[in-house]
């Protein structure tokens, strides 16, 4: 009965995020405020300083599979390297995308392509900028650190899936003068750029990525979609410690 109920609550709760999320990307009116993210704001200046000085922009996606669980750092990756591509199709130096997996790394030359194309600047695209440069955690970031050092690199993003090695593309980056933010999904990377990136982005940080970089009305209701769920989730724990004074017990696994 309880397992019932569980897959009930979380069936209501995907349904309410799904018509909270078209019902906002919807909304004909001036665009939410968001606030102040310093990291995100440098990413902004340092693309289009990138631009301006004919320099190239390396965006490293992780390693997230598509079929594992940390696939939803893999698709906001993937919608930031679109925005970026979007941005950049005017500079000398077009950007970069490496990756650590194989389905990873050809949806980021298909990202890439549909960005040009929206642009109508297909002409530019070439697949060397979707780069598969190693499977497994440091096959994968040794390779990423070649196209720091070695491609003219102005600015390194890391978003997505990785592990504590993220540290050492931060370091190779750090010592080649460039730019360089980062952030994941996974606590152990979240720890090694905090130390080592000038600029980290903490936790849902990368899911907020796109929509900061107006990547598209979607990109900001999902962020209006968290805020509300909070709210909801805090006033069904105030509610249930509410009834909790009054006497009435719920089943603890009714509970958020």
């Amino acid at each position: 009965m309880i397992n019932l109920l569980d897959a009930l609550i979380g069936l209501v709760l995907v349904l309410l995020a799904a018509l909270l999320l078209i019902a906002f990307s919807l909304q004909r009116r001036r665009r939410p405020s968001f606030r102040t993210i310093p990291a995100i704001q440098n990413l902004r200046r340092t693309i289009s300083q990138s631009i301006e000085d004919g320099k190239r922009l390396h965006l490293s996606l992780g390693k997230a599979s598509l079929l594992s669980t940390s696939n939803a750092s893999a698709l906001a990756s993937l919608s930031t390297l679109n925005r970026i591509a979007s941005l950049t199709t005017q500079s000398d130096r077009l950007p970069v995308a490496t990756s650590g997996d194989g389905g990873l790394a050809m949806l980021s030359q298909d990202t890439i392509w549909a960005a040009y194309k929206a642009s109508k600047a297909s002409w530019l695209y070439h697949p060397s900028q979707g780069r598969l440069t190693g499977l497994g955690s440091f096959p994968y970031i040794a390779g990423a650190m070649i196209v720091t050092r070695h491609e003219n690199v102005n600015s390194n993003i890391l978003a997505g899936n990785f592990g504590p090695e993220a540290a050492l593309l931060c370091s190779a980056a750090e010592q080649e003068g460039a730019f360089h933010t980062g952030a994941s999904d996974s606590l152990p990377a979240q720890a090694a750029l905090y130390a080592s990136a000038k600029d980290p982005l903490i936790g849902e940080e990368l899911f907020a990525l796109p929509a900061y970089l107006q990547a598209g009305s979607i990109h900001r209701a999902s962020l209006q979609v968290q805020d509300t769920l909070r709210w909801v989730i805090i006033l069904l724990l105030l509610v249930g410690a509410f009834l909790k004074l009054l006497g009435i017990s719920i089943p603890g696994e009714l509970l958020p």
